[in-house]
């Protein structure tokens, strides 16, 4: 019997009433996402594509449809039980960083273990650090570092639990080019040691990560395509 995809959409519909209208943020997507793939969600302002990963990232439900996350339909689970999946199974990154302002570093790292529950969380966040090139900056607050800084406190956030999928909504998108990049390269590690990556961006240099590219426009799955991620051909090309 074949493995079951990591992810499978079946008609999936997310429907805002606005007034006497309605606006279909999606609008009938159907995807199958396999373990391992590093997929990049495009569209234009509008198109959905924030509101298809906040569905696959269990953060908010479809109006209609099917969801099943690793063969398990979690489209009509509890707000508690969708609560345990995004802490164990999904590590989020945003595009504003969300860290709490107080905070220091290692402390917004170790939010996912408090809700958890893990006893040694100190050391799993300080090692997260450390996998993010942060080490030496755990006591830092966030006004206390850089944007870049801040995103990697952010990334170290999301893999502190040892997810199965990281999900990125524009993970670059408030850095400069030579940062963003480096955000990338560590997006691409993870993809590498075998996480499932989702991003969603509007931008072609981060599009070019991936190994896969939807195009979402009106809510609909406009393509679908497979392609060569620039860091493989950076690779054929320095071999």
């Amino acid at each position: 019997m074949a493995e079951h995809p990591l992810i499978r959409l079946e008609g999936i519909f997310k429907i805002y009433k606005m007034g006497e209208s309605k606006v279909r943020a999606l609008d009938g997507v159907s995807l199958t996402l396999e373990k391992g793939e590093m997929l990049a969600i495009m569209g234009s302002s509008g198109s959905g594509k924030s509101t298809l990963m906040n569905v696959l990232g269990c953060l908010d439900r479809p109006t209609d449809g099917k969801y099943w996350l690793d063969g398990e339909d979690v489209s009509d689970m509890t707000d508690n039980e969708l609560a345990k999946i995004r802490n164990k199974r999904i590590g989020f990154v945003f595009q504003m960083f969300n860290l709490l302002k107080r905070t220091s570093a290692v402390e917004n790292v170790e939010l996912p273990l408090v809700y958890s529950g893990t006893s040694n969380r100190r050391k799993l966040a300080l090692e997260a650090l450390e996998h993010v090139q942060l080490g030496k900056r755990y006591k830092h607050k966030p006004n206390e570092l850089s944007g870049g800084e801040q995103q990697r406190v952010a990334i170290a956030r999301a893999i502190v639990t040892d997810p199965d999928i990281i999900m990125a909504d524009e993970p670059t998108g408030n850095l400069d080019s030579k940062v963003s990049m480096e955000i990338m390269e560590l997006f691409w590690e993870f993809h590498q040691s075998g996480k499932t990556i989702v991003l969603v961006t509007h931008e072609m240099d981060i599009m070019a990560f991936a190994t896969r590219v939807i195009t979402l426009v009106d809510g609909k799955i406009l393509s679908d395509v497979k392609q060569t991620s620039c860091m493989e051909k950076k690779s054929e090309i320095f071999a």
